[in-house]
């Protein structure tokens, strides 16, 4: 069971140190994404560890932009590229961490070969709040003073923006574990539809919908899983996931996620620290190729 680790980061590289370690195994490969406003020199000496990449086409990320997706697309097409058979890509990050070990999480996936876990459900239908950031126009990734006042005056004089007929708009959570045929999928269907693209820059959170809405509008939707794997608490009703503690340790005990977000060791590391006593990592890691051999 080969799985890719992808990652999206742009601070703490000490953390994300730690739950490399931690889900060292043998058939794991990590490929890193680090945003491009960051500063790249402090999470450098992780190519180091054996199995880890950084991802050389770096995007710079806009909270709620179809940056997002592309720092995800541009990581894909990485991983495809290696020509490493993975069985799954798994998308988390920095500061998300593992709440089961390393062997727990290569048998759960291996006993459950090409399904995909991600929370998608139909927005006309069900995730009916989030109808605006399909129908308006939105400018994320666009900068500039006046960015708001923009959009108002595009969604006042243009009419309602719509997928194109037959598409069913899906989506929810960024998260994800899929099988490698179903992001191949993803990564092709994009190549030779661009209209997808120029729909979703022009949306709102692009990263929980264009890939969730490409695989429910494709023969993979019967693979498709109620859930991601990724534990959240909402419960502070803001914009972010509650900072998970030690006071959250009995939720994550119970829980059957294989990760959780979020995490801040400068926050509460002892949660970090009881995590990895109760999950000791595999110990023998055999590079599963030499790096100065695969083209990016």
């Amino acid at each position: 069971m080969k799985i890719a680790h992808l990652i999206l980061a742009h601070t703490a590289p000490g953390q994300l140190h730690r739950m490399i370690m931690r889900l060292q195994h043998s058939s794991a490969y990590f490929f890193i994404h680090i945003d491009k406003k960051s500063d790249i020199r402090p999470f450098e000496h992780l190519e180091e560890i054996p199995n880890v990449r950084l991802v050389a086409k770096r995007v710079t990320v806009n909270w709620g932009g179809y940056s997002q997706v592309q720092a995800t697309l541009n990581s894909c097409e990485e991983i495809l590229g290696t020509g490493i058979a993975f069985d799954y890509i798994n998308l988390m990050s920095g500061m998300d961490y593992p709440i089961k070990s390393t062997s727990y999480i290569h048998d759960f996936l291996a006993d459950n070969p090409g399904k995909i876990f991600m929370r998608c459900e139909p927005v006309m239908e069900v995730w009916k709040e989030a109808i605006p950031r399909i129908t308006q126009y939105h400018l994320p990734d666009l900068n500039i003073p006046g960015r708001y006042k923009l959009e108002k005056i595009l969604n006042t004089v243009l009419p309602a923006r719509k997928l194109r007929p037959g598409i069913i708009a899906a989506g929810r959570a960024q998260w994800f574990t899929a099988s490698r045929d179903s992001i191949a999928y993803v990564v092709d269907y994009m190549k030779n539809n661009p209209w997808i693209a120029r729909h979703f820059r022009l949306s709102w959170g692009a990263d929980e919908l264009m890939f969730h809405t490409i695989l429910y509008n494709s023969p993979f939707r019967a693979a498709i899983q109620a859930d991601n794997l990724m534990y959240t608490d909402w419960a502070e009703h803001k914009a972010s996931p509650k900072t998970l503690s030690m006071e959250d340790l009995p939720a994550l005990r119970h829980t059957d996620k294989l990760f959780a977000r979020k995490f801040n060791e400068q926050f509460d590391h002892f949660i970090l620290d009881v995590l990895d006593k109760s999950h000791t990592p595999a110990v023998h890691v055999t590079p599963l190729y030499n790096k100065q051999k695969v083209a990016v």
